[in-house]
């Protein structure tokens, strides 16, 4: 039995770390969401895919191997480009750089490591966006809130980095 189209997972080996889960290709998200088809866009697309949680500049040194002439400003527009036509989010947690993901069109949220940065997904308990409301939204009409739970992840709590008490900059830490 087959099942439609939109219902298969792809799942392939990204040339740039891990495995992907896309109901298509980075060259057909492109072209539904009518976004014309160029190397540095699929190639974007495709490590944003292997490399969630990820900035351009890392991005850009992913694909520096297979696209030496891609720059990181580059990267920043197909970016930008991505992000505009719902490919990519664009998440901005405190003291850390616009990262990217392609998970998309989902209420998730993200927890933050303190002491190192990783980034990873959390499912939201409320499943549906806006999953918060505001006492008093000011005339403003909600349709999503952004979470960002802080803490420390399992590697930097067996190294011994100490997790600071203040909400200033979440990122800062200190070792023993």
């Amino acid at each position: 039995m087959r099942l439609p189209a939109a219902r298969i997972l792809v799942l392939s080996h990204s040339r740039y770390g891990r495995i992907v889960h896309h109901p298509a290709s980075p060259v057909d998200r492109l072209r539904r969401a009518g976004l014309r088809v160029t190397s540095p866009r699929a190639a974007v697309l495709e490590a944003v895919d292997a490399q969630p949680h990820s900035d351009a500049e890392s991005l850009a040194r992913a694909l520096s191997a297979d696209h030496p002439r891609l720059s990181v400003q580059s990267v920043h527009n197909v970016l930008r480009a991505l992000t505009d036509h719902g490919l990519v989010r664009r998440i901005e947690p405190a003291d850390s750089a616009a990262l990217y993901e392609s998970r998309v069109g989902d209420n998730h949220h993200h927890v933050v490591c303190r002491g190192c940065g990783a980034v990873a997904d959390v499912a939201c308990v409320a499943g549906h966006a806006p999953c918060l409301e505001p006492s008093d939204a000011g005339g403003f009409e909600i349709d999503l809130a952004e979470v960002v739970f802080w803490g420390m992840c399992p590697e930097c709590r067996a190294t011994g980095v100490v997790s600071p008490n203040t909400v200033e900059s979440p990122r800062r830490s200190i070792r023993d």
